[in-house]
């Protein structure tokens, strides 16, 4: 009876959190969130940055690429539709948790009132769904976690250190080459 009462509050969770994201998803992707760059309200065109809300700064800036807007909610549907089976919900959850945590934080400072409480709640139920497969989560950490110790690194501690300082180095060279060029 147990199993059933637990199974039943991490499907509802998992539901609820679909439902909503794909809501909030679509409707960034559809023009439903924030202030579109070319289709500001006329009272946030005439403001200056330093008259502006907090609020009005935040949907402004996040209105302004088109391509962010598409990225976002496609990651709010894509983890949401994880959810919906038990084989990739545990992914759904690793997708939407930082995106979850993220808008908290940005309905926290840019004072995002209106929606904040439904943010805390879907991160609530995300990380309601992940204590509730604590065992599997557990057991896939090990996983990842675990391993032989590479052979380099059996063989000498400073000649691995060594060599990998060496592509640190060359690492930081094609990284500066990037940004200049990118200038």
């Amino acid at each position: 009876m147990k199993n059933l009462w637990i199974n039943g509050l991490e499907l509802a969770a998992r539901i609820h959190v679909f439902l909503f994201l794909n809501v909030y998803g679509w409707g960034k992707i559809m023009g439903g969130q924030f202030y579109r760059k070319g289709h500001l309200p006329p009272e946030i065109a005439q403001q200056t940055l330093a008259d502006a809300s907090p609020f009005d700064l935040a949907w402004t800036f996040f209105g302004y690429s088109t391509a962010y807007i598409f990225f976002i909610g496609m990651t709010q549907i894509l983890g949401a539709w994880l959810l919906l089976w038990n084989r990739t919900k545990l992914i759904g959850v690793a997708i939407l948790i930082p995106v979850m945590a993220n808008i908290v934080v940005v309905d926290t400072v840019f004072e995002v009132s209106g929606a904040i409480a439904s943010a805390i709640v879907y991160l609530f139920l995300l990380l309601l769904v992940l204590y509730i497969n604590r065992a599997q989560v557990r057991r896939a950490l090990d996983i990842l976690t675990e391993g032989p110790v590479p052979m380099a690194m059996r063989q000498s501690k400073w000649s691995t250190l060594g060599v990998s300082m060496a592509f640190v180095l060359l690492m930081l060279v094609v990284e500066q080459f990037l940004i200049n060029l990118a200038r």
